[in-house]
């Protein structure tokens, strides 16, 4: 443990500086592939070109900080006897924060003196997906509904605090209607503007310009209607422009109405690729200091990058990936199934 607690002050360092955007045509790249014993890895946190912490099933969270030579792993046990699954890590560019899915929700705080849980919550329904930090003292954590609602847990104390939104302050969703816990990515946030996809009957967006605290609901043209349809995951260049991507889970080469795009904010969509690649995908993401160009998604059924805005896309690889995390224009690290990949644009 104290070798996580450890790694925990590399969060504070920076992203790469901004730079003047330059077209590129990408023609190079290395995928390099970690793999880590029993764990199925959805959530990473990158914190540079040679370091990464992940949360994962059965408990599991880790890091490497010498570019996958070594890794460093540890196990969560809550009350003895309970191994919490993690699907969601974020943090508050100071301290570390993982969340587990299933009853009961288990929210823990790393520090550099130890390992604190600061929100627990029971209910037979209970399922967190996803969670972000707008700066280093509010963030958001979303969840399936236990009852007609969001499940929306807010902190504004960087962490330390969480408090559940009521059901008649958050907004309502459709029976049928929930989050998917496939990457973490189906929370985008730019400043203090937080935008969340749900799935199942019903493929929306549900944005918030204030930090969580009114909410607007949008339609979108994802596919939709049962279980595993809708959105996966979306992502935000800046406030006007995103991107929305998901599919069905159980037809992953079907390519019907899964990728689509705003230019307002995500009041309105309109789907991009109309019955070509990519397919279902889990994790998309745009590529940092690109005018939002260039995006890479991620899935089952391998990677894929458009320099375009999403009009047309280019399979890049095969293999299979849940979630997609840049660190600068040219790195980006990648989650899998019991492992992990750092991906290199040359």
């Amino acid at each position: 443990m104290k070798k996580i607690i450890l790694l925990v002050c590399i969060a504070v360092i920076c992203f790469s500086c901004k730079r003047v955007y330059q077209p590129r045509s990408i023609e190079n790249i290395s995928i390099k592939t970690f793999k880590i014993d029993s764990t199925s890895i959805r959530a990473i946190h990158p914190l540079s070109e040679t370091a990464v912490l992940f949360a994962g099933s059965k408990g599991i969270i880790g890091f490497t900080a010498d570019d996958g030579v070594t890794w460093h792993k540890d196990t969560i046990v809550y009350q003895d006897s309970i191994v919490p699954s993690f699907r969601s890590i974020a943090s508050n560019l100071s301290e570390t924060f993982v969340l587990s899915v299933g009853n009961p929700a288990l929210l823990y705080k790393v520090t550099n003196e130890e390992m604190k849980l600061v929100y627990t919550e029971s209910h037979e329904k209970v399922f967190y997906d996803s969670m972000a930090f707008f700066d280093a003292k509010n963030g958001i954590a979303i969840g399936d509904p236990t009852d007609n609602c969001a499940s929306i847990i807010l902190t504004a104390d960087g962490g330390n605090t969480w408090t559940k939104m009521a059901c008649e302050k958050a907004p309502l969703l459709s029976k049928g209607e929930a989050f998917f816990a496939a990457s973490n990515t189906n929370i985008a946030i730019v400043k203090n503007t937080v935008w969340l996809a749900t799935g199942g009957t019903k493929a929306r967006v549900l944005k918030s310009s204030d930090k969580g605290q009114t909410w607007e609901v949008f339609e979108t043209p994802i596919i939709q209607g049962n279980g595993p349809q809708g959105i996966y995951s979306i992502d935000f260049y800046d406030e006007n422009n995103g991107i929305i991507m998901g599919g069905n889970f159980l037809k992953p080469t079907e390519n019907k109405a899964n990728k689509a795009i705003t230019k307002d904010g995500g009041k309105t969509w309109t789907l991009v690729a109309k019955g070509q690649n990519p397919s279902y995908k889990s994790s998309v993401q745009y590529v940092p200091n690109t005018n939002g160009k260039e995006i890479f998604a991620v899935g089952k059924t391998g990677i894929s990058y458009t320099n375009d805005g999403g009009i047309t896309w280019k399979e890049v690889s095969t293999e299979s990936y849940y979630a997609i995390q840049f660190v600068n224009p040219n790195v980006a690290w990648l989650s899998g199934h019991q492992k992990i990949g750092k991906l290199i644009l040359k």
